[in-house]
C-alpha cells in the first residue's frame, strides 16, 4: 500500500485520532500529542494546516510519530 499522493487533512487528522493521538494546538500547523500505555507521551507531531498534506509529509509525519507506516494507512483507510 503506498502513501495517498493528496491527502485531506481531515481524513489524516481522523487517522491519527484513531491511533490515540489528540489535538493540543491548531493555527498555521497543528501540534498533536498521545499518550502511552505505559504514561509516556509521544513527542509533539506537528502537522501544517493545509487543506491537503503530500505523500512525502505523511512519511515524515509517520516517523516523527513512531508510527509504522502499515498501522497509518490502516486507519486513513477506515477514516
Amino acid at each position: 500500500m503506498k502513501f495517498p499522493v493528496d491527502a485531506p487533512l481531515k481524513r489524516v487528522i481522523t487517522a491519527l485520532q484513531s491511533l490515540g493521538f489528540q489535538i493540543v494546538r491548531e493555527r498555521e500547523h497543528i501540534a498533536m500529542r498521545r499518550m502511552n500505555p505505559d504514561g509516556t507521551t509521544t513527542p509533539l507531531l506537528t502537522l501544517p494546516n493545509h487543506a491537503n498534506l503530500k505523500g512525502s509529509t505523511l512519511r515524515a509525519i509517520c516517523t516523527q510519530a513512531q508510527i509504522p507506516r502499515e498501522e497509518f494507512l490502516r486507519a486513513y483507510e477506515q477514516g
